[in-house]
């Protein structure tokens, strides 16, 4: 395995973002593009390269195939087809789900050990079917989860409260979708609840959900205005990478694989964890009240729901 060489499978708007990132922010040895277009990683290894004398750190950046994805220490994948319109999310879960257990097996059969983390839609159920693909343990798979839906829920109380985000410590759990919740309890400015910042300076705590709705509805508002979003996706991976390859330790809403923590079982669904070099180290168990468990219970039936009408039987043709 080579310290720092990631692999990044989807060349489109989401992967290149994070590889630009990651360009910019250093701290990565190699950078290995794979695509199914060929001549398009090939143009976005030579667009990448020619940034190198500006960035901070010498890179490897190379136009690949999954022949590399042998000795890496993080596959990142990206691929897959956006949702288009009139079309289901089980619809798009079908199609994708096709194409990542495709990239799966040609990663899996280079004889790969390392960490994948997946951003691939419906992610809570593409990072399923890459953990049933790979056989890999399950700390090793991680899906971006609720990490973006986190970084705008903290923008947006940072930008209420006029604070910095840096001191916002909030999460979002859950599916990465519309049913996705926030434990406020376990909100914090630097050291004080949120709740309490929102009582003492007289704030209604129905400007909390008003906060929660503008992270719901973000994705739909961007998409409306610039047809995709990517830039804060890829910053986000960006940070699961690091994470990983410093073996920091660090606390992250990912999408990760329950065998009986929050009363869940089987399915890979966003919560705080703890991120290592190993990837999951361990998943971080907060105190939820009964509306919380019940929005957590919803969002794992939806996805376990979506499992059952075809992703299962698509991760078991062949086997």
């Amino acid at each position: 395995m080579k310290k720092g060489k990631i692999v990044l499978v989807g060349a489109g708007f989401v992967g290149m973002s994070m590889a630009y990132s990651m360009l910019n922010r250093g701290g990565i040895n190699e950078l290995v593009l794979i695509d199914i277009d060929e001549n398009k990683i090939k143009g976005e290894e030579m667009d990448l390269s020619h940034g190198l004398p500006y960035a901070p750190q010498k890179m490897k950046i190379k136009a690949g195939t999954y022949a590399d994805c042998k000795d890496a220490q993080v596959i990142v994948i990206t691929a897959g087809i956006t949702q288009k319109p009139g079309q289901t999310r089980l619809e798009l879960a079908e199609v994708n789900a096709k194409i990542v257990k495709d990239i799966t097996k040609q990663i899996m059969e280079t004889g790969f050990k390392g960490v994948i983390i997946v951003a691939s839609n419906p992610v809570d159920l593409m990072s399923y079917v890459v953990y049933k693909t790979s056989g890999l343990p399950k700390n090793q798979v991680i899906g971006s989860g609720t990490v973006l839906d986190t970084a705008r829920l903290r923008y947006l109380i940072a930008d209420y409260l006029q604070i910095s985000s840096k001191n916002v410590h909030a999460y979002i759990m859950g599916e990465h979708g519309d049913s996705s919740f926030v434990p406020w309890e376990h909100a914090y400015v630097g050291c004080k609840k949120v709740k309490d910042v929102m009582k003492d300076g007289n704030i209604p705590m129905e400007e909390l959900e008003k906060i929660h709705q503008g992270v719901v509805n973000a994705a739909y508002e961007i998409i409306e205005k610039k047809k995709a979003t990517y830039y804060a996706i890829g910053m986000a991976l960006n940070r699961l990478v690091r994470a990983v390859l410093d073996n920091e330790n660090s606390i992250l809403t990912v999408s990760t694989y329950l065998e009986g923590e929050y009363n869940q079982d089987n399915i890979y669904i966003g919560v705080p964890a703890v991120i290592n070099e190993h990837g999951v180290r361990e998943v971080v168990q907060l105190e939820l009240n009964e509306e919380e468990r019940q929005k957590l219970n919803k969002s794992c039936d939806l996805i376990k729901d979506m499992r059952k009408q075809s992703i299962d039987k698509i991760i078991n043709e062949d086997k």
